[in-house]
């Protein structure tokens, strides 16, 4: 397995070195908690809705 660090060719470590864009995704665990716990919300409502339209969709 190769190194993710490691570019995969020298375009990409070219546009990196240029743009200073990382390589890799930041993880979960390195965003903010105030950021995380507004994400969980916002995902959290956006499914119990849904859930609430298909419920009562059926129930007309």
């Amino acid at each position: 397995m190769t190194n993710r660090k490691e570019p995969f060719n020298d375009v990409t470590d070219h546009m990196s070195k240029i743009e200073g864009a990382p390589m890799n995704q930041p993880g979960k665990e390195s965003l903010p908690l105030g950021i995380r716990i507004i994400g969980y919300v916002i995902i959290g409502f956006t499914g119990l809705m849904s859930l609430f339209a298909l419920i009562f969709g059926l129930l007309d």
